[in-house]
């Protein structure tokens, strides 16, 4: 056997014998793939594992002559080729029980490659990009004069691969049948198959331009953007809960309409990743950008009680570490978590250093009370404009304020001297809540932590309560047993004392008359309950944190809380982040007269008042005016009407960069263990260093990085991915690994041809997409030969298109547009197709009743189905669609009884069978003949052949019969859904033709690109 392998290399590698099959080994392309597989994990990059001190996948070592385990051309005085074909259990490699044994044909490589000299090759991902050698094939036409870069690049597809097939003797498909075109095209661009009279206008369009045309028609239309979401949202894990065990709801779906209008507008691909990694950084940063930056935290979290937060801090980190590799690199760094990469040249520091760019980012390990903030409101365009024209309003009302405060201030002193004459009958009272206890029956919540003075400052009696916490923090009563009820004029009031040590960075009063939604804060925005830009009635800014080191009396107006008279206050609470605070005497001021202060203030001589005085006085006097009462409720009331309509704008969540945590290695990815050695920010060592001095790197810089033209990854992963998604496979089939374990490229060269044309057009994902689909190669027939079935089962060459099922959401959205339901609408919340009863029944913290939606959110693309991690719809679920709980960079395609199941029998596509079938009736004319010929060509572009149409008007026959004899049945099945049936049709005729829809929607050729 040693022998023969051997003879065979020899013969091989002197050229005695060659055909196209039998060209020289290429270590990438053969070598790499064996050793990766079945050697690395013992003599790979992992120097801890090294079994013997021989590494493979280091060329001076493996050639070491201390070791003889590779010698150059000679494979007999080779080490590993003896122990590849030695039948000894404690000699063989790999080892027995490594269950990884070596084919005949793997050894026979091997043995072939070390015949040949065993030249090594850097791995093909790592090296940069070179532009194409390869020569056009005979016959092709030189590029002309003024050429578009598409058609140049189109040119190029088509050159390097007819130049393959030459080389192996392989004959091309014919080109795909036009109507396959538009539908090929229309599916692949936008997801959605054309309608019979985009076909028909296609085939009658015989110009030279018709075909380009098409494709510009479709780049330009809006689904294009929807349908590119799709598949960028399997990438980025994308939901609309968080996952784990409660997988609550979370609002993020304008960063979803982010990746759409990024699509459609064409986007440059490097800003598209800047501003998803660090669009919170960019100077000056949009709304947009903002909303981009919510990549960072689409990851899961937690707010399971008893979760430790440093362990789901290091799991998310872990996550973002994954996912940025996989999405940006197309490379699976998590595998270096735990230990140096096995097959790649990633380390553990490099995993931990790519982490810590993402260190500075405002997040918990815990969450809580439903909320994953930093979050940010975003209204649409029609929103917005509604917004300008209440700040408008509110603009003008305000510029009353100071016209009237002049008027009034001349009028000042007849007022001092009108009321200093009825002050005794107008003083305020003061009635705590809180002093040395809570002096009222109510419920507690939180620290109610009392202190002598003794031990701490106290204002009022013998005691104050200390609160002190890193982060947010609070106590407070709620549900009180005599609520105050507001009276015109009521106040609050609660006395304050912040440490000058350790001061809290923001501090918060909260009152609740049903609900807690009125607040006034000081100091810093730490505190996200109901946080806004600017004071409305919900939440009040009261400025600078108060004088540290000194007691402070806080106050707020039931006023400027939009409480009106009437509104009963049962609950008061002490809200600050961080820092240490003693609170003391809190309570409410009753009655409507004159404050205190100010009373005594209005006593005192006008020229023996001090500036505080002075200031109190016009304060009371010109908010009490009736005057100034009317024009400031005006205000409150248009300001209170924004803060409606604003919220009324979806929320998502944002990156905000906060001072960075530590990152430390951890020891086998144990959180618990903080003896591994701190990293700062850094790409991975073997793709080079930042050039950046003097300063920690940001998240900008890595999205810089990865969009220099000399980043070896990023560019080439997306163009992989681009092909992949116009021919069912990648260049590189492993589009989600890059690495040792990937597959080597059937076109290296074309991959790194179209990668730099990518990064030279700008990175312009349209023309990238433009170019490919305007290549012959793209436009070949799908139905291979039987040549092809035989030598390139897997498309390796693209010698023809590829057919496969369309996704899920694509299934969906076919038969809905088939059908004439389908609403389309760019963006917008989630919506809730139907969904099976109880399928929900699992779901805890909180328990949930699915509810599907009425009237047009029933019929909205599957993009905007609501995305629930653990209980997917049923139907996304059946045709494949991810949880994105992890990246899914390539879809699972599989071919079930289930599918079949779901199309005939879920809700939503009986309900569009039975409107197809009413559409059948009153446009496809009189006959059966003619409706079955006009339904067939309407779902699937094309006339029915002979037998097919046969079929279908014998099941329509027999079925009218049915339901002729069983109305009842016929009434209830014409009612399914929400759409509104015809009156004007017979029952059971519709119903028959309803059987008909649901046939031909469960076609194979409906729901399959060809």
């Amino acid at each position: 056997m040693f022998r023969c392998l051997i003879a065979a290399a020899c013969v091989l590698a002197t050229g005695l014998v060659c055909d196209a099959a039998d060209r020289p080994i290429r270590f990438n392309r053969d070598v790499r793939p064996i050793l990766t597989d079945k050697c690395y994990a013992c003599h790979g990059p992992d120097a801890k594992t090294v079994e013997g001190g021989l590494r493979l996948d280091l060329e001076e070592e493996a050639k070491d002559d201390s070791l003889a385990a590779i010698v150059p051309g000679k494979p007999d005085e080779s080490e590993v080729v003896r122990r590849i074909i030695s039948e000894d259990a404690d000699e063989m490699m790999p080892p027995p029980q490594s269950h990884k044994p070596l084919t005949a044909q793997e050894r026979e490589t091997l043995v072939r490659w070390i015949a040949e000299g065993a030249p090594f090759e850097a791995h093909w991902a790592y090296e940069p990009m070179r532009t194409i050698s390869q020569e056009p094939a005979a016959g092709a036409q030189d590029p002309a004069a003024g050429e578009s870069a598409e058609t140049q690049a189109s040119r190029l597809i088509d050159a390097v691969i007819s130049a393959r097939l030459a080389e192996e003797g392989v004959a091309a498909t014919e080109p795909a049948d036009r109507i396959t075109l538009i539908r090929r095209l229309s599916l692949d661009l936008t997801g959605i198959p054309p309608t019979a009279a985009e076909v028909e206008a296609f085939l009658a369009d015989s110009s030279d331009e018709a075909y380009a045309n098409l494709v510009n028609r479709m780049l330009d239309s809006p689904r294009f953007g929807e349908r590119m979401a799709i598949y960028w949202l399997d990438l980025v894990r994308y939901a609309d809960t968080v996952g784990y065990h409660g997988d609550q709801n979370v609002s993020q779906s304008p960063y979803r309409d982010y990746v759409i209008k990024a699509f459609n507008e064409n986007l440059p691909y490097d800003q598209f990743v800047r501003e998803q990694l660090a669009g919170d950084l960019i100077p000056d940063a949009t709304l947009e950008q903002q909303v981009a930056s919510g990549y960072n935290r689409l990851n899961q979290t937690t707010e399971e009680g008893g979760s430790q937060a440093k362990e789901y801090l290091a799991i998310y980190f872990a996550d973002r570490v994954r996912n940025v590799s996989q999405v940006f690199m197309g490379a699976t760094m998590g595998c270096a978590q735990c230990h140096d990469h096995k097959y790649d040249p990633y380390t553990m520091r490099d995993f931990y250093s790519l982490g810590a760019f993402f260190a500075d980012l405002d997040e918990r390990g815990v969450y809580g009370a439903r909320s994953r903030p930093p979050m940010i409101r975003v209204p649409d365009e029609v929103l917005q404009a509604k917004l300008a024209e209440l700040d408008a309003e509110i603009a003008e009302l305000k510029s009353g304020v100071q016209p009237l405060q002049e008027k009034l201030l001349s009028q000042q002193d007849q007022w001092e001297a009108s009321v200093v004459e009825t002050l005794d009958d107008r003083e305020e009272v003061e009635q705590a809540w809180v002093d040395d206890k809570l002096l009222l029956t109510a419920n507690t919540s939180g620290d109610w932590n009392f202190v002598s003075k003794d031990n701490a400052p106290v204002y009022a009696g013998d005691q104050s309560r200390r609160q002190q916490s890193d982060g947010l923090v609070q106590h407070f009563f709620d549900d009180a047993k005599e609520p105050f009820i507001v009276a015109k004029g009521s106040r609050f009031y609660a006395w304050v004392h912040l440490d000058e040590e350790n001061p809290p960075k923001a501090i918060m009063l909260q009152f609740n008359d049903g609900d807690w939604t009125q607040r006034k804060v000081w100091g810093s925005d730490d505190i996200e309950y109901g946080r806004q830009a600017d004071s409305y009635p919900g939440y009040q800014r009261g400025g600078e944190l108060p004088t540290t080191g000194q007691w402070t009396r806080l106050e707020v107006t039931a006023e400027e809380l939009g409480l009106t008279e009437g509104a009963k206050v049962k609950g008061m609470a002490f809200t600050q982040f961080g820092g240490l605070a003693h609170w003391d005497d809190a309570g409410f001021i009753a009655a409507d007269g004159v404050p205190p202060f100010v009373s005594d203030a209005l006593r005192t001589a006008a020229d023996q008042r001090n500036e505080a005085q002075r200031s109190a006085i016009r304060e009371y006097y010109l908010d009490s005016s009736e005057e100034m009462i009317a024009l400031n409720q005006q205000i409150g009331e248009q300001q209170a009407a924004r803060q409606k309509t604003f919220e009324s704008a979806p929320e998502t969540v944002v990156s905000k960069a906060v001072s960075p945590r530590t990152i430390r290695i951890l020891p086998r990815g144990n959180w618990m263990d903080d003896s591994g050695e701190i990293v700062e920010p850094a790409i991975p060592k073997f793709l080079g260093t930042l050039d950046v001095a003097d300063r920690r790197p940001t998240r900008l810089d890595l999205a810089q990085w990865l969009c220099r033209e000399d980043n070896p990854l990023t560019a080439r992963t997306m163009v992989n991915r681009m092909w992949s998604l116009l021919f069912g496979r990648g260049i590189c089939s492993s589009v989600d690994d890059f690495g040792g374990q990937g597959t080597y490229p059937s076109y290296p060269d074309l991959l790194d041809a179209l990668s730099l044309e990518f990064v030279r057009s700008g990175w312009d994902v349209k023309h990238m997409m433009r170019s490919i689909v305007m290549s012959q190669a793209y436009r070949r027939s799908s139905t291979p030969t039987t040549e092809l079935r035989e030598k390139d089962p897997y498309n390796e060459l693209f010698a023809r298109q590829g057919r496969f099922t369309v996704d899920a959401e694509m299934v969906r959205d076919g038969a809905l547009s088939i059908s004439g339901l389908l609403v389309e609408m760019v963006g917008g919340p989630s919506v809730r197709p139907y969904q099976p009863a109880g399928y929900y029944a699992q779901l805890n913290f909180p328990r949930r009743t699915y509810e599907a939606d009425s009237g047009q959110n029933q019929y909205r693309r599957g993009l905007y189905t609501h995305w629930q991690r653990t209980f997917l719809h049923p139907m996304l679920k059946a045709f494949d669609a991810p949880s994105r709980e992890e990246c899914t960079a390539k879809r699972a395609r599989s071919n079930t009884p289930l599918q079949a199941l779901v199309l005939l029998n879920d809700p939503t596509f009986v309900e569009a069978a039975r409107v197809f079938a009413q559409r059948i009736m009153h446009e496809g004319g009189q006959s059966a003949e003619e409706r079955i010929d006009w339904a067939y060509q309407h779902a699937v572009s094309r006339p029915p052949e002979t037998a097919i149409a046969a079929q279908l008007q014998s099941l329509y026959e027999r079925h009218l019969a049915h339901y002729q004899d069983n109305l009842d049945e016929a009434e209830k099945l014409i009612a399914h859904g929400g759409a509104e049936h015809a009156k004007d049709l017979d029952a059971a005729e519709l119903a028959a033709w309803t059987s008909v829809a649901r046939v031909i929607m469960n076609l194979h050729e409906t729901i399959t690109r060809y």
